[in-house]
């Protein structure tokens, strides 16, 4: 059986589309063979996504989620291709879930590329200090940096987030899943996520840790 690489599952993401975890999957079941692997995620419907990509998404929702009376509130726009679509109760499931999501986990930014460029590069000087201080030689210093920066991404952009209901997958994953199954272009627009009494100072209350909760129940 040939190596699972991280290289080979990126290669057959970019190829197909698919979600990171469903491209390990098939290539684990193929034993490594990227073309017999490309097949299987057809099969499953899980490689159409990537064809969609390029379909305007105009229709969905604005949803919004409150949270323990008044304490933390969601608003957020999903698109799609269609208002039939838009209307269907498992769309709208999964914008709920996507909300309570951005609930509990906090997002500040949807994509990593919309990280301004200061605070990238206030949080990659605060990294290299931290290199330096633990000793480590200059000449890794940069790979480190940039290995750092990759978790930074996972903890405050939306799309590299892990999903709150399911680790194993990207909030990136779920929605190329979403878009597989229903057929039609989905995309998470924007969002605004608010908590009671944020930035002022006050007694500590983990509002998001009670959202992850009501999640899994």
């Amino acid at each position: 059986m040939a190596e699972i690489t991280a290289a080979l599952v990126k290669e057959l993401r970019e190829r197909t589309g698919a979600g990171m975890m469903d491209c390990k999957k098939a290539l684990t079941e193929v034993s490594g063979d990227i073309e017999k692997a490309i097949d299987l995620l057809r099969e499953k419907g899980l490689a159409a996504a990537a064809k969609k990509e390029g379909r305007i998404a105009a229709e969905g929702i604005v949803y919004s989620y409150i949270h323990g009376g008044g304490r933390i509130g969601v608003l957020l726009e999903v698109n799609c291709e269609t208002d039939f679509v838009a209307n269907t109760e498992d769309f709208k499931l999964f914008v709920r879930d996507i909300a309570l999501h951005i609930a509990a986990a906090k997002p500040e930014y949807l994509n990593k590329e919309d990280v301004p460029e200061d605070v990238l590069q206030h949080e990659k000087d605060i990294l290299k200090a931290q290199a330096r201080n633990e000793g480590k030689p200059e000449k890794i210093i940069e790979k480190m940096v940039e290995g750092r920066i990759s978790k930074f991404y996972k903890e405050f952009c939306l799309m590299d987030q892990e999903f709150v209901k399911d680790p194993d997958k990207t909030i990136s994953d779920i929605v190329m899943e979403k878009t597989a199954k229903i057929g039609e272009r989905i995309v998470i627009r924007r969002f605004t996520r608010y908590e009671l009494g944020e930035g002022i100072e006050k007694k500590q209350e983990d509002f998001a840790a009670e959202v992850a909760k009501e999640m899994n129940r």
